[in-house]
């Protein structure tokens, strides 16, 4: 899924006991926010916004489920890995 020559995205797990739910979503969505680009999360091939809690929620992310995070310019690696260490940290739950 992820081209680990690629740069501009990141792969992680889900590691947070609720998974990626509403109030994860959205912390995501707020960092996602701040990008100039476009910033996705992807599961399976299945791309959505990372812009939109919807959209996240949509990938029903359990607990060990594994994502890429991509942002679509290098002038957004900040919010890359910003979403990473969120993501890594378990939301911070």
């Amino acid at each position: 899924m992820n081209d680990r020559s690629d740069p501009l995205s990141r792969d992680v797990e889900i590691i947070n006991k609720l998974g990626l739910h509403a109030r994860s979503a959205s912390r995501i969505a707020q960092i996602a926010q701040k990008a100039k680009s476009d910033v996705q999360i992807i599961r399976n091939r299945e791309a959505v916004d990372a812009k939109s809690i919807i959209d996240m929620l949509t990938l029903a992310c359990a607990k060990g489920t594994n994502i890429t995070v991509r942002v679509n310019s290098d002038t957004d690696l900040e919010v890359l890995n910003e979403i990473v260490s969120l993501v890594e940290g378990g939301f911070g739950e």
